[in-house]
């Protein structure tokens, strides 16, 4: 065990974590000269065309370091706050953390949270400096900031440069000497974590687990904890570029197993596997429960697609586990699901994965969250209302409550006049200010939830130049002054563009929302008004014109009556087009709507 080394990669969006793994793969000879490429480790299309990571990857490299072989694991996480959650199930597997800072752009919020990450999970951190090469980068002032923000000493900062590939060889150095071995007893009872879980259509689910104790061996019968279902390891191996099978794994190692699941529900991330004979007696702590920030409402196009969704989303969640979904219907849509997201980003891969991969085409509703609404008859019992529609007849209704959360942002001192107009301009309280050093400030704010759903997280970025974090707990309901903002398209609601606002917002929301759906809908022949309405209350209106048809092109000169009689002959088509006619509602009009501040 003492040849073992487990730890992750964490960044800030675009440092070059990906870029390092590839080189410190080469480094190893992990990977033939056939094999390379960039970003290695990102299997996805989608990460390879947007540049960023959204899974964590698992892999295993093989190191002679003064004369010993070592094997090290290695897992690069994501950089974007939105798959947080992935970086914390890397974190519960590993012993030390490479915590990478780009030369260029120093420390920013991303890399202070997933330290925070770190360091709560006693990991041993090496701090590396990357992209030394870059004329525009200022190594002296930022290996500064990394010894203010560690604690380390200068000379403990390694600089490296994932594309030439210089400082490679002393980080792995300082891998092996830095990082402890992992502590364990291979005599034991087998107790290991399950930090991930991919869908294969032809094996069934694989799982990812890291052995704390004792030994998992092939053909052996094991049992997870939290179903308590006893499964046969067909096939237990390491995980190198492809996988590798193996007869046993033992304790500080990290692997796969096979068991020929099916049915994806079996299988949850930060599970203990462990010996049906002889199981483990204590449970793996330290996973956090996932905490979406958006909710919103996924529906197949086709409703006979439904059974065809759960399945696809269950294959999904096995491979992202921060996605939460639970069953619901719609008028206008039919049956599907509400699901949880960890942000609008998020949200986005999850569409295009289940077009992708799944070859499902969905319609994503306005995202929100759930509200109380109280009745006059009963004003005791809440009537939980997660789609607007559910919200009853405001004649009838006492009072509405939705749910509050403390924010804390953690900012720059130079940003702070911005963050604070932006968290009052969304609803928020500010409870406590305090400097953390001269530069940084955490700021308390108590908000409404629904207002961190649209676009704040976007916006909070935007307004601190990428440098502040933000993390927020539920602190309960309270009443507040909320009306359903319904839009109508051809004088027909259209529930699934419903969205319940607070009164002061509902004007200015609703003028923006047809604008954009006018920009957005396609024209018809015949005119379209859209219209935002609370109750039979119209606040807001545009008007898609129709395209015509030049029906007095072939009246030149002569008497004005007959061109006349000509266009009221087509107005009246127009009228009777507009009576029967239907309006598609383009998908991108649904995302649409939620960028509105854009």
């Amino acid at each position: 065990m003492k040849h073992i080394r487990n730890f992750c990669i964490i960044a800030h969006i675009d440092h070059g974590k990906s870029t390092l793994a590839d080189r410190l793969l080469d480094y190893t000879g992990s990977v033939t000269e056939r094999e390379k490429k960039e970003q290695l480790l990102d299997s996805m299309d989608l990460e390879r065309e947007r540049g960023i990571t959204i899974k964590s990857h698992a892999i295993q490299m093989e190191y002679t370091y003064k004369g010993e072989q070592y094997i090290l694991n290695l897992i690069d996480t994501p950089g974007h706050v939105d798959f947080s959650y992935e970086v914390s199930r890397s974190i519960a597997a590993c012993e030390g953390a490479l915590l990478i800072v780009d030369a260029a752009q120093s420390i920013q919020a991303q890399t202070i949270s997933n330290l925070y990450l770190a360091l709560e999970n006693d990991l041993e951190i090496i701090p590396v400096l990357n992209k030394v090469d870059l004329p525009s980068a200022n190594p002296e002032e930022v290996t500064d900031d990394i010894v203010d923000l560690l604690g380390c000493k200068p000379e403990d900062v390694i600089h490296a440069s994932g594309k030439t590939g210089f400082g490679v060889d002393n980080i792995l150095a300082a891998i092996i000497e830095r990082i402890p071995a992992p502590t364990g007893n291979p005599d034991e009872p087998l107790q290991a974590l399950i930090f991930d879980s991919v869908y294969n259509p032809f094996r069934g689910v694989e799982t990812y687990f890291r052995v704390l104790n004792g030994t998992i061996k092939k053909g052996q019968n094991i049992k997870f904890i939290a179903t308590g279902k006893t499964y046969f390891a067909d096939e237990i191996g390491t995980l190198k570029l492809k996988q590798f099978p193996r007869q046993e794994i033992k304790a500080g190692d990290v692997g796969y197993v096979i068991t020929g699941i099916k049915e994806a529900k079996e299988v949850k991330v930060g599970d203990t596997l462990t010996d049906a004979k002889n199981p483990t007696t204590n449970v793996i702590e330290g996973f956090e429960d996932v905490k979406p920030m958006v909710f919103a409402g996924i529906y197949p196009v086709d409703t006979e697609d439904y059974e065809e969704l759960r399945a696809s989303m269950e294959k999904l969640q096995l491979n992202d586990a921060s996605l939460v979904f639970t069953p619901e219907s719609s008028a206008a849509l039919g049956f599907g699901f509400r699901c949880g997201f960890l942000g609008m980003l998020h949200m986005e891969i999850i569409q295009e994965r289940l077009e992708r991969e799944f070859d499902m085409t969905v319609i994503t509703t306005v995202p929100n969250v759930s509200y109380h609404a109280f009745t006059k008859k009963y004003p005791e019992t809440p009537i939980i209302v997660n789609n607007p529609s559910d919200l009853p007849d405001p004649s009838g209704l006492d009072r509405v409550e939705e749910p509050y959360i403390k924010a804390t942002i953690i900012t720059k001192a130079d940003f702070v006049g911005n963050v604070m107009s932006l968290c009052i301009e969304k609803r928020g309280m500010i409870t406590n200010q305090t400097y953390l050093t001269t530069e940084r400030v955490e700021m308390t704010f108590d908000m409404p939830l629904a207002e961190i759903v649209f676009d704040f997280y976007d916006r909070l970025k935007t307004v601190s130049k990428g440098y502040a974090s933000f993390d927020y707990h539920p602190i309960g309901m309270k009443p507040s002054k909320l009306v359903r903002v319904d839009i109508l398209l051809n004088s027909q609601p259209v529930d699934a563009l419903s969205a319940l606002i607070h009164a002061d917002n509902a004007h200015s929301i609703g003028k923006k929302m047809c604008e954009k759906l006018k920009e957005l809908i396609p024209r018809q022949q015949f005119d379209i008004p859209i219209q935002a309405a609370i109750g039979a209350k119209i606040i807001a209106r545009e008007t898609i014109k129709a395209l015509r048809k030049d029906v007095t092109a072939k009246c030149y000169g002569g008497d004005i009556s007959r061109k006349r009689k000509l266009l009221e002959k087509q107005k009246k088509g127009k009228k009777r087009m507009r009576q029967v006619g239907n309006v598609e509602i383009p998908q991108q009009a649904f995302m649409a709507v939620l960028k509105l501040n854009d």
